[in-house]
């Protein structure tokens, strides 16, 4: 079967990501400096080549030129100029043009005529003579589809003429398959190759053709597919109903439709026994991995069996590391689809045999080959899906889960092993909608029975990322909690996942109140709690009273973070209030990297992202910020996790306050609010309250950061159970300074002085020290600024430590030091300027001219600065164009557009968008 599939696409859809294909080949027979030209066009097996010479043929019409077509068919192949009569049909009233001789043999050998057979040289003769003598009147194309399929006398014909087209008016262009056998002569002419399309147009092609594929079946099927059209197109349409919604369902190796079988399996079907029994063995073996595969074959075949089939051309074998591998991974499901239910069985049960000391390969390959429940083979992949786990490859733990879930034996067991494949695929692998469909399955199974900790922690977590508020999910786990029978047992994993998620829900509710049970649960863990889970408590919880103590066991955990990307955004967690966030900043790039691979949980991925947020923040790493922060609103965006965007606005929300872009902070943290507050995400407004009080501070309106800080933390009190309030104390002390309620700033100072804030790190003692310089006389003031200014590792905290130094030079210039004030000043100057802290430059500007010193003009606000490739997404993004169309226009993949938009909205001074039309037209105004 060939794979010409452009009659059954509409044609909004055949072609989409071939605009720089058929520009080539507009531009390639349009170039007027050459008359006359052939392209041959190659490509895999249903990489969409008809489609390509479709619209080639259809829009040729419209610049004058008259098509001819023909087309290979295999059983047409032994009729001597079959294909040459299916090209010349339309011209058959013309062949009078020709003198007598080239008429009747023309007429002869393409079956209209009578007479002995004519020379082949005389029909390519009289075949040329005629395209040349037509085409001098209307331009002509011929398009050949197949040309390998051809009959071989048209094959002579065509490559003869193909040769000679120069100076005529006469275009050819023909498609062959990779790899096909030809009678076609084809040395010496142009060829183009015809790609598999990029990420970006797979997942278009996905999207308009089956809508309702979930994504992460989306994605499953464009990883298989590999940029094939047909393949997008009909791999689905073999998947059923549940498996279009539900990636667990989707089998290793994935089924074929009858149009892919027939198109893939007609390769394979003529292959020796022996070496179709090695293809199926490389097939479900899965890693290609030679040694495994030949003894899995033992006595059945050998690897000399594979030689028909690397002829033609279906597999490779590395000599560098004995590794098999499939031309096209469809390949290998034809392979499959062929093979019985039995001849699977008994190959899976081979490759466990050999297997043996690979205890999780071999787990899943006794799990395929078990034809009922099986509670031995069950436990084995349960155990197989934990070391997943560890491993970071949530979703393959969820499958083994889910797999050893169907060979249970016991419904508790089933609806128990459900319910964490749940839990994991909410927490870790980035696929809620999975994650949902399998506690429905956990609680349908087993109805009656009390509902376990993982489905208790699924459904919190499910509910969060809805339209479900922290209260109702606070509860549902403590009480899942209270009520198991765990005997809080520290070794219990169940429990101690619950107790991560549950720190969380505490966290995200931002009410104190919230922490008392969790507390008191992780106090009766016997014989103690988890190290990690101890220290997440005390430096996540209250670092202002509890942190100091945890800070040894954080040390230790850092030391040995491994890679388990769980263990490492959890001691990432634990180290945000310590200022830890650095020491380990390698493990979370690694994490971002392996995330943006696809190699990562997207969880995790967002967690890592969140950490390097706020670390490059600190550091004063501002664009790199914003950037990450607008990737992790474009994942979260890709998959669901509504909840998390948040954090991601107020990375955004800070930079932008800190730059002095209130209008743009603004709109970020009403938009944190606006989202907050009907889910009770109280924590969630506490950033918000932290970039309004610093964006106040800013714009010189110390009022409104007074009473903004306020919000974050009374005067006077480092807000319990509340550790951003750490963050925002210096902000409230020198916004009451600066608006004359000295009697508060001296009593935040004071508390700030008698809380835990200066043992967690050098950057919250550099902030305690500031509060009490604020409020103190002039000259302990001054003492306590220097002793600030000499704590070590300062370029940690520009921002901070130009602030300080801000305030500093105000003091000494009141006290009339006015060299020590202008070399304070330009220290903070050049930081705040390499910052882009622009509120700050000026201000810090007008104190050096106070001092007597001429400063560097204030750096001015001015229009807002997209780049001409943000311009340009931000234009087709405001007429309605999805993500997947711009990324198809612009040759970007879809995931780049979403990052650029999440850029682009804060420097708009939008959320959404719905704003951009008019965010851009006010643009266009200023300039």
């Amino acid at each position: 079967m060939d794979d010409r599939d452009s009659s059954t696409w509409p044609a909004s859809t055949s072609l989409v990501g071939r605009d720089a294909d058929l520009a080539f080949i507009q531009s390639f027979f349009g170039n007027s400096d050459v008359q006359g030209a052939a392209l041959l066009l190659s490509g895999e097996a249903g990489v969409g080549k008809t489609a390509v010479l479709d619209a080639v043929a259809a829009n040729a019409p419209g610049d004058g030129v008259r098509v001819l077509r023909a087309a290979g068919v295999q059983f047409e192949a032994d009729f001597s100029y079959a294909g040459l009569n299916q090209l010349l049909i339309p011209l058959f009233d013309d062949f009078e043009v020709l003198d007598v001789v080239h008429r009747d043999a023309l007429r002869v050998a393409v079956g209209i005529g009578s007479g002995p057979a004519p020379d082949r040289l005389l029909t390519s003769t009289a075949v040329l003579l005629l395209l040349r003598l037509l085409s001098a009147r209307t331009p002509l194309l011929l398009v050949i589809d197949d040309l390998p399929w051809l009959d071989r006398a048209t094959n002579a014909v065509l490559g003869f003429v193909a040769r000679r087209l120069i100076g005529s008016h006469v275009g050819f262009l023909a498609a062959s398959r990779d790899g096909s056998d030809s009678f076609f002569e084809s040395s010496g002419l142009s060829e183009y190759r015809l790609q598999p399309l990029d990420d970006a147009s797979s997942a278009a092609l996905l999207a308009l053709r089956h809508p309702d594929l979930s994504p992460a079946v989306r994605r499953r099927v464009a990883t298989e597919a590999r940029g094939n059209p047909l393949a997008l197109v009909e791999l689905p349409v073999a998947l059923s109903a549940e498996q279009r919604t539900t990636l667990t369902e989707v089998p290793a190796v994935l089924p074929l439709s009858e149009r892919l079988q027939n198109l893939f399996a007609s390769r394979v079907a003529h292959l020796p026994a022996a070496g179709r029994d090695l293809l199926l063995t490389a097939a479900l073996e899965g890693t290609g991995d030679l040694a495994s595969i030949e003894a899995a074959v033992a006595g059945r075949a050998t690897v000399d069996d594979l030689v028909p089939a690397e002829r033609d051309r279906l597999v490779t074998v590395s000599p560098h590391n004995r590794r098999l591998f499939f031309r096209h991974p469809l390949i290998g499901s034809a392979v499959v689809g062929m093979a019985t239910a039995a001849e699977r069985r008994r190959v899976h049960r081979a490759l466990a045999d050999v297997l043996r000391d690979q205890p999780e390969r071999r787990a899943w390959h006794l799990g395929e080959a078990a034809v009922g429940p099986d509670a031995a083979v069950a436990a084995l992949l349960e155990e197989a899906a934990h070391h997943r786990l560890r491993r970071g490859d949530a979703l393959g733990a969820v499958t083994a889960l889910t797999r050893a879930a169907g060979l249970s034996t016991v419904a508790a067991d089933e609806s128990r092993r459900l319910a964490e494949a749940a839990y994991i695929g909410a927490d870790a692998g980035g696929e809620l909608e999975d994650a949902s469909k399998l506690l429905a399955g956990a609680r349908l199974v087993h109805p009656t029975g009390q509902e376990s900790l993982h489905a208790a922690a699924a459904s919190a977590f499910l509910l969060i990322n809805k339209d479900g508020d922290i209260d109702t999910a606070y509860r549902l786990l403590v009480g899942a909690i209270e009520a198991g029978d765990h005997g809080y047992d520290a070794s219990d994993g169940a429990l101690v996942e619950a107790l991560h998620t549950l720190v969380l829900l505490c966290w995200y509710g931002g009410d104190p109140k919230l922490w008392q049970p969790l507390l008191t649960f992780v106090d009766r863990l016997t014989p103690g709690p988890p190290e990690l889970l101890w220290v997440l408590t005390r430096t996540f919880a209250d670092p202002a009273r509890t942190g100091p103590a945890a800070l040894p066991g954080l040390e230790r955990l850092i030391a040995d973070v491994g890679d388990d990307p769980t263990r490492v955004v959890r001691i990432g967690t634990a180290s945000v209030y310590p200022d830890r966030l650095g020491d380990f900043r390698w493990a979370s790039r690694r994490l971002v990297e392996q995330g943006r691979a696809g190699t990562a949980p997207v969880r995790r991925y967002l967690g890592a992202l969140m950490h390097m947020g706020l670390d490059y923040y600190q550091l004063g790493r501002w664009d790199d910020a914003a950037q990450l922060a607008a990737e992790g609103l474009s994942l979260c965006d890709n998959h669901d996790y509504r909840f998390f965007a948040w954090y991601f606005h107020y990375v955004q929300a800070v930079v932008a306050a800190a730059q002095g872009d209130a209008q743009t902070s603004a709109a970020l943290t009403e938009e944190i609010v606006r989202w907050a507050t009907p889910r009770g995400a109280h924590g969630a407004r506490f950033f918000a309250c932290h970039a309004r009080a610093l964006a106040s501070l800013g714009n010189g309106d110390y009022e409104a950061a007074y009473q903004h800080a306020c919000a974050l933390s009374p005067p006077g009190i480092v807000a319990p159970y509340v550790p951003i309030a750490m963050w925002g104390t210096m902000d409230l002390v020198e916004a009451a300074v600066r608006t004359g309620r000295h009697t508060e700033a001296a009593a935040h100072a004071a508390a700030v002085r008698a809380s835990a804030m200066p043992q967690l790190s050098p950057r919250l003692e550099l902030l305690t020290l500031a509060c009490e310089a604020l409020t103190s006389p002039d000259e302990a003031g001054t003492l306590l600024f220097q002793q600030a200014l000499s704590l070590p590792e300062p370029e940690r905290r520009p921002f901070d430590v130009a602030r300080v130094r801000l305030f500093h030079g105000e003091r000494l210039r009141r006290l009339r030091a006015m060299a020590e004030a202008r070399e304070q000043l330009a220290l903070a100057l050049e930081a705040f300027q390499r910052l882009g802290a622009r509120p700050w430059v000026m201000r810090t500007a007008a104190e050096l001219r106070a001092s007597g010193q001429s400063a560097p003009s204030a750096i001015r606000p001015g229009p807002v600065a997209l780049t001409a490739q943000e311009l340009q997404i931000a234009r087709l993004a405001a007429t309605g164009l999805t993500n997947k169309q711009i990324a198809e226009r612009l040759f970007l993949s879809h995931r780049t557009i979403g990052t650029h938009l999440y850029q682009i909205y804060p420097k708009l001074g939008i959320t959404s968008r719905a704003a951009l039309r008019d965010a851009l037209h006010e643009l266009d105004a200023d300039y």
